[in-house]
């Protein structure tokens, strides 16, 4: 079973910048699979924030673009997301994903809050 320990979630003033790290604990899933950071509004459905594969190609919402950079440590077998311009409908709980790959399921983190507010 592979396990997500998520990091870095708080409260922030808008225009401020926070950065979420997502370690995984299997190097060999971690060089493998592509991982993600979804995020969840209160009252709203959970939406993709920023997807990164293992050769590095990433994909982001239209309403991050330019603001938010994913990326990934080897290192520490860990995904960053980079947030930055940070405004309050930025505002939700922040879930690592973890695509499914052979045996392993999708799997997710249990999630860390960011609080967008003067």
């Amino acid at each position: 079973q592979v396990q997500l320990m998520e990091s870095g979630g708080g409260l922030v003033q808008p225009g401020g910048s926070l950065t979420l790290s997502c370690a995984i604990s299997s190097t060999r899933i971690f060089m493998v699979t592509t991982m993600a950071w979804y995020r969840q509004a209160p009252g709203k459905q959970r939406e993709l924030v920023a997807r990164i594969q293992s050769s590095g190609r990433t994909v982001y919402a239209d309403s991050v673009k330019g603001r938010f950079t994913i990326s990934r440590d080897n290192a520490k077998k860990a995904v960053n997301l980079q947030m930055s311009s940070l405004r309050p409908d930025d505002t939700g709980l922040y879930s690592c994903f973890l695509d499914r790959y052979g045996n392993i399921p999708a799997t997710w983190g249990q999630g860390t809050q960011v609080t967008v507010s003067s």
